[in-house]
């Protein structure tokens, strides 16, 4: 795939404000883990993300991927007859009552609109195949120490965010995770980790073309409105202040954004054992889940720090809703 070229997807792409135009798309640009480690820090760093290719054994993915529906499959979301690893929807049912976590309508204490399905995806959290074994790979975890510099110091922060997108439902809007990181340094890496193969238009990560530099610059300018309104050091590092969008966001719709931006989407296919790893400042928000077979996007987001250096300790919690992070 050619970097950032316009691409002609088999199907067109939507996110929560419309059809994003060919013109307003592009490609990631794919990585390898074995290139030399100073070129894809270069690349990292001046792109604002790293798409690496096949980090983690694929076998490693299906197997969680494969306990996770196994562990959902109670609320009735998969279709009859099929394999949990699968992961496909039940199109028969309502897709309003299969909510995936930050990308929908909540209760007021942070509760997704939904039933038993909810209280599973949430549980999954802390189940064992996924907190003690699957954020805990080692081949990821040995990638992070060495690209990073870290070693030793290289610590996952507890608080993950494992998102399911059911087909046709909401996506996740435009954000930087810096954001939802302020009470520690602008240094942590996230790794966004798709748990399953993703089409082009099954509801992947977007991610703004340079999105790196227009994030830091919008927060620059957002603490200078903080101070100019008076808030508190303490307000200002809040993603829930008066100040910003609900829940954080920079915007709900991807494609106005961009617009206003001038700026394209990098859009992809994901396969098992990718990962792509981005700064706090890089811009992302998601497609929707149109995949033709139905197949339901499981992904999730880890977050790694130096542990030498100071971060954002509300995320050494599991998640839990309405946290307020």
């Amino acid at each position: 795939m050619p970097h950032a070229s316009s691409p002609t997807p088999e199907a067109p792409l939507y996110v929560n404000d419309g059809r994003l135009l060919p013109e307003q798309t592009g490609y990631l640009r794919p990585s390898s883990p074995d290139e030399p480690l100073e070129v894809l820090r270069d690349r990292y760093h001046n792109d604002g993300y790293l798409f690496l290719k096949g980090l983690i054994p694929r076998s490693d993915v299906i197997k969680a991927r494969e306990a996770y529906f196994e562990l959902l499959s109670p609320s009735g979301v998969l279709a009859p007859g099929t394999a949990p690893a699968d992961g496909i929807f039940d199109s028969s049912r309502n897709k309003l009552d299969f909510p995936g976590i930050g990308a929908g309508s909540a209760d007021a204490n942070g509760r997704p609109s939904g039933g038993v399905f909810v209280d599973l995806a949430l549980k999954a959290h802390t189940e064992p195949f996924y907190k003690d074994v699957f954020c805990k790979n080692p081949a990821l975890l040995a990638f992070i120490s060495k690209f990073t510099g870290w070693n030793e110091n290289t610590l996952a922060l507890t608080r993950t965010l494992l998102r399911n997108n059911t087909p046709g439902n909401k996506a996740i809007g435009v954000h930087y995770d810096q954001i939802f990181l302020r009470h520690g340094e602008d240094t942590s890496v996230t790794a966004w980790v798709p748990m399953g193969d993703i089409a082009l238009d099954g509801g992947g990560l977007i991610y703004l073309e340079k999105g790196q530099t227009l994030g830091e610059e919008i927060e620059r300018d957002f603490y200078r409105k903080a101070t100019e309104t008076g808030l508190t050091e303490l307000e200002a590092k809040d993603a829930f202040n008066k100040n910003m969008m609900s829940g954080g966001l920079l915007a709900d719709g991807p494609k106005d954004f961009g617009e206003q931006y001038k700026r394209r989407w990098l859009v992809t296919t994901y396969e098992a054992g990718d990962v792509v790893l981005h700064t706090p400042y890089t811009i992302h928000a998601s497609t929707i889940n149109y995949d033709a077979k139905n197949i339901i996007r499981l992904g999730t987001d880890l977050r790694f720090v130096d542990s030498s250096r100071p971060y954002d300790m509300r995320w050494t919690n599991d998640y839990r809703f309405g946290d307020g992070v």
